[in-house]
C-alpha cells in the first residue's frame, strides 16, 4: 500500500510539472523545445493522411449504403462482433415486385411478360451490386480502417509520449536554469541566506547547497534528454511509415477502380441486353382488338425513344411504286425495296443488333448505314441499308443524322 501511495504522488508530481510547463509554454513564459523541420513536416502529413482517410472512408460508406440507418445497425453490429445480417438490394427488391405484379396480371400477357423480363434483369443488377459491395468493403474500405483503428492509433500514442518527453525535457531545462542562477546568486554575495531545499544540510554554505542543486538539475536534464531522444526516434520511424501507407492504399484504391468498372459494364451489358430483347419482341405488345391502335405508341421501342434525346423523324413517303402490301404486314422481301426518291436518311448505330430472321438487317455498333421509311410500316421500324443488304431496323438503335 506505501508502494502505490508514493507512486500516485509521484505521479500527480509528473502531472503536475507538466501541466506548468504546458501552461507557461502557452502564456509565452517559458521556452519550448522545437522538433527540426523534417519532424514536423512528418507529422503534417501523418495528420493530413489521417483527416483525408476518414473523409474518404465516410464518403465511401455513403456511396455503398446510402441508407443512414443501415450504415448505423451496420456499425453496431461490428462493434458488437456479430455477423451483420443479409440484407435485399433495391434492385432485388424492386425485381420481387415486378415478378408478383406479372403473376397478378398474368404472365402471358404483354405487361406481365414485359414486368418479368425487367424484373430479372433488376434481380442481376441487385446482385452484381451486392457483389460490388462486398468487394469494395474487403478491398477498399477495410484497409482504411485497419489504418485508422491500427497504425494511427499508435502513432497518436507514441506522439502523446513523445509531448510528455518534451515537458518533461523543458521543465527539467527551466529548473536547472533558475539553480544556476540561484548558485551564481549565492556566489556573488558570501552571507547570502535564502530558504534551502529540503534534505541539505543546514551547515553547508548558501554556494555549496546550490551547487549541488545545480548538478541535480544537470543529472536529471540528461536522463530526460535521453528519453526525449529516444521517444523522438521512435516516433519518427512510425511516421515515416506513413509512406508504405500510401502505397498500400494506393493499390486498395486500384482494386476499387477495378471492381467499380466491373460493376458498371455488367450493368450496361443487362441493360443492353434488356433493350434487346423488349426490342425484339415489339409485336407482342399489340395486345386486344380494342387496343390495337394504340399499341404503337405504348410499345417499349417507343417508350425507349422517348427516353432517348430528340432525333429527327424520317417523313413517310406517300406513295412508292412496285412496294407490296406485304410490308405492312411484317413481311419484307429485300429484292422487292427499293428505296425512295426521297426521304433517305444517314444514321448512326448506337448498339449492336442481331437481326431476328431474314427480314431484319443484323448492325454493329458506330457502323454508318442508310435509312428510310415505307408507307404502312410500323413507326418504331425503318429500311436499313449496308451496301447490297438491305433489311428493318429498330429505330431505338439507330442515331439519325441530319
Amino acid at each position: 500500500m506505501e508502494f502505490n501511495v508514493k507512486k500516485l504522488a509521484s505521479d500527480a508530481g509528473v502531472f503536475f510539472s507538466r501541466a506548468m510547463q504546458f501552461t507557461e509554454e502557452k502564456l509565452g513564459q517559458a521556452e519550448k523545445t522545437e522538433l527540426d523541420a523534417h519532424f514536423e513536416n512528418l507529422l503534417a502529413r501523418a495528420d493530413c493522411t489521417k483527416n483525408w482517410t476518414e473523409k474518404i472512408l465516410r464518403q465511401t460508406e455513403v456511396l455503398l449504403q446510402p441508407n443512414p440507418s443501415a450504415r448505423v445497425e451496420e456499425f453496431l453490429y461490428e462493434k458488437l462482433d456479430r455477423k451483420v445480417p443479409s440484407r435485399v438490394t433495391n434492385g432485388e427488391l424492386l425485381a420481387q415486385y415486378m415478378t408478383e405484379a406479372a403473376n397478378d396480371f398474368g404472365p402471358g400477357t404483354p405487361y406481365g411478360k414485359t414486368l418479368i423480363k425487367v424484373g430479372e434483369t433488376q434481380r442481376r443488377l441487385g446482385a452484381a451490386e451486392r457483389e460490388f459491395i462486398h468487394s469494395a468493403s474487403i478491398n477498399f474500405l477495410t484497409p482504411l480502417r485497419n489504418f485508422l483503428e491500427g497504425d494511427w492509433r499508435t502513432i497518436s500514442k507514441e506522439r502523446r509520449i513523445l509531448q510528455n518527453r518534451r515537458l518533461d525535457l523543458d521543465a527539467c531545462k527551466a529548473r536547472l536554469k533558475k539553480a544556476k542562477a540561484a548558485e551564481a546568486k549565492a556566489a556573488a554575495v558570501p552571507d547570502f541566506q535564502e530558504t534551502r531545499p529540503r534534505n541539505y544540510v543546514l551547515s553547508a554554505s548558501a554556494s555549496a547547497l546550490w551547487s549541488d542543486e545545480v548538478e541535480k538539475a544537470e543529472h536529471e536534464l540528461r536522463l530526460t534528454q535521453t528519453e526525449f531522444d529516444r521517444q523522438a526516434e521512435v516516433t519518427r520511424l512510425l511516421l515515416e511509415g506513413i509512406s508504405s501507407t500510401h502505397v498500400n492504399h494506393l493499390r486498395c484504391l486500384h482494386e476499387f477502380v477495378e471492381s467499380q468498372t466491373h460493376y458498371y459494364a455488367q450493368c450496361y451489358q443487362f441493360m443492353l441486353d434488356l433493350q434487346k430483347q423488349l426490342g425484339s419482341f415489339s409485336g407482342t405488345f399489340v395486345g386486344n382488338a380494342e387496343s390495337a391502335s394504340p399499341a404503337a405508341a405504348t410499345s417499349p421501342p417507343a417508350v425507349a425513344a422517348a427516353s432517348l434525346p430528340a432525333v429527327p423523324t424520317i417523313p413517310v413517303v406517300p406513295t412508292i411504286v412496285g412496294v407490296p402490301n406485304t410490308v405492312a404486314e411484317g413481311v419484307l422481301n429485300p429484292n422487292e425495296v427499293k428505296p425512295p426518291a426521297s426521304g433517305t436518311r444517314r444514321a448512326r448505330v448506337l448498339y449492336d443488333y442481331e437481326a431476328a430472321d431474314s427480314t431484319e438487317l443484323a448492325l454493329l455498333a458506330d457502323e454508318m448505314i442508310t435509312v428510310y421509311s415505307l408507307p404502312g410500316m410500323d413507326p418504331d421500324w425503318l429500311i436499313g441499308e449496308r451496301g447490297n443488304q438491305k433489311g428493318k431496323v429498330p429505330v431505338t438503335y439507330l442515331e439519325l443524322l441530319s
